[in-house]
């Protein structure tokens, strides 16, 4: 994220102009806003002119709107931002109060203005503009006749490319069948690999397989890359990266993340603290239960008694329309940093989110164990 311009007042009161860069800023900009605030930027709105017939004609118009938010979307396969609300901006097209929808797309300059910039939107801001954060990974899953392949970001885990066909088995009459089949799904995974993955962008590439898939598949690349002379495999070959998983399905993306050799080299991200802290979490609750918990009433619990050593919670919760409820988490947080303890705020777009919140959204690791917790409805 490009931050143009900062203004904002000691009492947390003010506005950012910024251009979003890449589709994790999107999802940065879809959790900072919330329903209340305004945003300004350009947009194209259809008005009705005279025309010298006497009839009237449409005419689409560049303007510049700012609008009162009243609701948010996140479109991730068009990677596009739609804030409705009413327009709070004197102009000739649009009366004030009619209802527009903006939609902020990637390179396209906005202005957001807060009654309040809480820790965690401020956080927000300055991680989305760090550029030591970003995780950007490419992960190849595959098991015979399926690839997947995802681009891991700072905040968000997009599937760019699925591959599959039809192998005939490796035994009996079907074996000539069976080696044609695997070289021609190799072909087609090399050439999405080609297509998807951009070494100028990432840090390393993964190829993740149950058996000796993986190995097979990466000596192909290589012959390949030798045939054709594709100097982005040839000069990068030393960030392949190969490991092993379960499946080709975007689930065993977690066991990826989990490898020591991808865990070395995105280990200063916050996809992989994301992923380390929900580990250490697991690990927790089956070694000592009453040094772990989860669920809201259990955390609050654990709270008030100062027991909070880590904290992990889903982004999804702060984006409740409910705006006490969104402070109550916001303070948690704070409260959590400031008596020493670490907050992890996952993204609920990477798959260790998607698992936090199959687990309330909201868990905790603590300093002395709480058996009383057992006592405590969830």
């Amino acid at each position: 994220m490009k931050i143009v311009r900062k203004a904002i007042d000691h009492d947390g009161r003010g506005s950012v102009k910024m251009i979003p860069e890449e589709a994790d800023d999107l999802w940065v900009t879809y959790n900072l806003i919330v329903q209340g605030d305004t945003v300004m930027a350009v947009t194209v709105r259809k008005v009705l002119r005279e025309a010298a017939s006497g009839g009237r004609d449409a005419e689409r118009v560049k303007l510049k709107l700012e609008i009162k938010v009243e609701a948010v979307e996140y479109d991730q396969e068009g990677s596009v931002l739609r804030i409705r609300g009413k327009n709070i901006l004197e102009n000739e097209h649009v009366k004030i109060g009619a209802f527009h929808t903006l939609e902020i797309e990637l390179h396209r300059p906005f202005v957001l203005r807060k009654d309040l910039w809480d820790s965690l939107a401020l956080d927000g801001l300055h991680q989305s503009s760090d550029p030591k954060a970003s995780a950007d990974l490419a992960v190849v899953l595959m098991q015979e006749g399926l690839a997947t392949i995802l681009l891991v970001g700072k905040s968000v885990t997009t599937t760019r490319g699925r591959i599959e066909t039809s192998i005939p088995r490796k035994h009996g009459a079907s074996i000539a069948g069976y080696d044609k089949a695997l070289n021609k799904f190799f072909d087609n995974v090399v050439q999405a690999f080609l297509k998807h993955v951009d070494f100028n962008v990432v840090r390393c590439a993964v190829i993740a397989s149950p058996g000796f898939t993986k190995e097979q598949f990466h000596k192909h690349l290589l012959l390949e890359a030798e045939r054709r002379q594709l100097r982005p495999i040839i000069e990068n070959k030393s960030r392949i990266v190969l490991v092993h998983c379960t499946s080709g399905y975007k689930h065993s993306l977690r066991e990826v993340l989990d490898a020591p050799n991808v865990m070395n080299m995105v280990k200063d991200t916050k996809a992989a603290q994301e992923v380390r802290a929900l580990k250490d979490f697991f690990a927790m609750l089956s070694d000592d239960p009453t040094r772990a918990c989860y669920g809201s009433k259990h955390i609050e619990f654990a709270h008030d008694r100062m027991a909070i050593q880590t904290l992990l919670i889903t982004d999804e919760l702060f984006r409740s329309a409910d705006v006490a409820a969104r402070k109550k988490y916001v303070n948690l947080v704070d409260s959590v940093k400031s008596s020493g303890g670490t907050a992890h705020i996952f993204s609920s777009m990477h798959v260790s989110g998607e698992q936090l919140a199959q687990l309330t959204g909201i868990a905790a690791i603590l300093r002395f164990p709480l058996p009383d917790l057992d006592d405590i409805e969830m």
